[in-house]
């Protein structure tokens, strides 16, 4: 019996896909922010990350944008970094690639 009744949906699929991206991402993020996994700020960071990615999420929904897994990836990392920044954890330049569109949203989500 299969028990993964819902592996076959692709919107299912794609957003295990992104999940696991946005994990393997942050991951190798932490790592060379030299951030212990066990680092105990870091639960309460990542839910303010997942929290305002959701929000980010929300306004590329709202206005009919579509979003592939890169982008999802690279809008949680994105969100991470602002959280991280907002607790004065500051992230050396040219970690992560530029991405306007994705910053403007998040200032834009912030306000």
């Amino acid at each position: 019996m299969d028990r993964d009744q819902f592996g076959h949906d692709p919107q299912v699929r794609f957003l295990r896909r992104a999940f696991a991206g946005m994990e393997e991402t942050q991951n190798k993020f932490l790592k060379d922010m030299n951030i212990s996994p066990f680092d105990s700020r870091l639960r309460r960071m990542r839910e303010m990350a997942l929290n305002l990615f959701e929000k980010v999420w929300m306004v590329y929904n709202r206005r009919g944008a579509s979003i592939d897994e890169q982008e999802m990836t690279d809008t949680y990392v994105c969100c991470l970094v602002h959280i991280l920044d907002s607790q004065r954890i500051k992230v050396p330049g040219g970690l992560l690639p530029a991405n306007e569109k994705i910053e403007k949203l998040i200032k834009e989500v912030t306000k």
